[in-house]
């Protein structure tokens, strides 16, 4: 019954991991649509002053981020850094206790 419990736990993790990862694809997918759709926009209406490079730069800063998120690279913004000082928390009041 434990595995059953522990298998059904993981699958669902694992579910959720895979429903973040797919929005991270969105959002680069959307990314590239509408920085493409920006830089034709500036080169055909103001080609002297290439302002597409402002939403190119601070919109892709936060892709990263998301990407880094998402893929754990940044442990202090996932959850696996909450269940790290979770665990590590506990294990030291169990040791102050002893």
């Amino acid at each position: 019954m434990e595995t059953n419990t522990n298998n059904s736990e993981k699958y669902f993790q694992a579910k959720k991991q895979v429903g973040k990862i797919k929005d991270f694809y969105r959002h680069l997918t959307v990314y590239c649509i509408v920085i493409i759709s920006l830089a034709i926009i500036n080169l055909s209406t103001s080609p002297e002053y290439l302002w597409f490079f402002w939403p190119l730069f601070w919109w892709g800063i936060g892709l990263v981020f998301h990407g880094m998120k998402v893929f754990n690279y940044m442990p202090f913004l996932g959850a696996n850094w909450e269940e790290k000082k979770i665990n590590e928390l506990m294990e030291n009041e169990k040791n102050q206790n002893q």
